[in-house]
């Protein structure tokens, strides 16, 4: 197979093609490593490689196939892994120096769901330590840079997750969503990125089952491949307190009623984001849905996010600092003394916050079935952005980073609502803008749709990156 061919062909393709037996699962995997061969030593996605098993594993499917099973509706499929997520037989390093090389035990939920499945694991990709930033960099590979315009950060924390898809270097992509991480390089790099209802992925190694806000999501370049993926990560799973048991999928009638926002809270929004997200928002109107412009605000809740994230990853990682704090990133250093800082009553108030915020998201759902904000204030930002500093967007002082670039996601972390990333325009620099839908719990069908009524009205913004 010709890496060009390779390039053009989405994962459904794919899976039809191996499991017709038109193509091998072995020349699917072999062009993908082709791929990322030609265009890694730029792009920087991958933190770990497995060429050897990837190709082993391919050769399996090959065999099922020859000897008459049925094969999984991602039979071939190459797919890579953010590196927060366990693969077993390959490291878990979390991005950093200070890991590396240590074993997973055994693999993810949705890895395993994956392999049964019959697609196969290439390797593992990019992570800031420990997802701490929206930035992929750190000591341990250096920088993920934009794969349209390398000024320009890929986004994180699944960073070379969304680079690995927008270079085609594989069809899918596992990240992982603490904030906005699979939602945000997917804005970034042009593809899709979808974080799921708390549980309905589930995400057995968290360290916190019962407060966790971490989720690990499908990335794609596609929206059909999206949908195939989630259909394959989603399910029960008992060790997860929150997918023991989970309601049946919910698609409310049409005329579908949204709430729709451009800021949230934050001071500034570029201009070409802020017209983008509105043509698309007047292309669902054109197509029946029933648009409301509301006022809110999630930007205030950012301090008490914080309180989440710079805790937990202190309580996580902290007891490796003083030893090894010169081999750390230095903003995952400040991250954690920050954490360091918090005290017991900080967290307690950043819970209350928290359940504040899920009841004013849960009034804004008896009003409307779906809320449409942009993904992003800003489609970009510069690599080399400090991400503790206050952030600039549309020549304006936006604050602190979360608050000013990105509060339209940290929220649905926080109270376990789904939302995705999708796609809805490139700037005048030819770089990608998505927007961000979001909905009740369990309602992940619906966002879908949504999704595919903005692709079949506004065409497709899907074309894969290239150096």
């Amino acid at each position: 197979m010709q890496e060009q061919d390779y390039v053009a062909l989405t994962a459904t393709e794919i899976a039809a093609r191996v499991q017709s037996g038109e193509l091998s699962a072995r020349e699917a995997v072999s062009a993908a490593l082709s791929r990322i061969e030609a265009t890694e030593p730029k792009a920087n996605a991958f933190i770990h490689l497995d060429k050897e098993n990837a190709l082993a594993e391919a050769e399996r499917v090959d065999a099922d196939r020859a000897s008459g099973k049925d094969l999984g509706p991602l039979a071939g499929v190459p797919v890579s892994v953010k590196d927060l997520v366990h693969v077993a037989g390959m490291p878990t390093s979390s991005g950093s120096a200070v890991f590396a090389g240590k074993q997973a035990p055994e693999d993810a939920a949705p890895v395993a769901r994956l392999r049964a499945a019959d697609a196969v694991i290439v390797g593992k990709t990019t992570t800031p330590e420990f997802g701490h930033k929206p930035f992929t960099e750190s000591p341990l590979f250096g920088r993920t840079l934009n794969p349209w315009n390398t000024d320009y950060t890929s986004g994180g924390s699944s960073g070379g997750a969304a680079v690995s898809v927008a270079l085609r270097q594989v069809p899918l992509a596992i990240g992982t969503d603490g904030g906005g991480s699979v939602r945000i390089p997917a804005s970034i790099c042009g593809t899709y990125g979808l974080k799921a209802t708390q549980g309905r992925i589930p995400h057995v190694h968290s360290a916190d089952l019962f407060g966790n806000n971490s989720y690990i999501g499908p990335m794609t370049a596609n929206l059909e491949d999206l949908k195939l993926m989630y259909s394959v990560m989603a399910g029960p799973d008992s060790r997860d307190p929150w997918a023991k048991v989970l309601a049946d999928a919910v698609v409310p009638p049409k005329p579908l009623r949204i709430g729709f926002a451009l800021k949230v809270g934050n001071p500034a929004i570029e201009e070409e984001v802020a017209v983008a997200v509105k043509k698309a928002a007047a292309e669902l109107e054109q197509q029946g849905a029933e648009i409301e412009t509301i006022d809110v605000n999630f930007a205030r809740y950012e301090p008490g996010f914080r309180v989440h994230l710079e805790s937990a990853l202190m309580a996580r990682v902290g007891s490796h600092l003083d030893s090894e704090r010169e081999r750390f990133d230095p903003s995952f250093v400040q991250t954690m003394e920050n954490g360091r800082a918090r005290s017991g009553i900080d967290v307690q108030n950043a819970m209350s916050e928290r359940t504040a915020l899920y009841r004013e998201l849960e009034r804004l759902f008896e009003k409307f079935d779906v809320l449409l904000t942009p993904t992003l204030a800003a489609a970009s930002l510069s690599a080399d952005t400090d991400s503790h500093a206050d952030v600039e967007i549309a020549g304006v002082n936006a604050g602190a980073i979360r608050a000013g670039w990105y509060p339209y996601t940290f929220p649905m972390n926080l109270t376990g609502h789904p939302a995705i990333s999708v796609p809805c325009g490139w700037t005048s620099q030819g770089l990608p803008i998505g927007l961000q839908l979001a909905g009740r719990w369990y309602e992940e069908e619906t966002l879908l749709n949504l999704a595919n009524d903005l692709h079949r009205g506004l065409g497709s913004f899907q074309r894969a990156a290239s150096y």
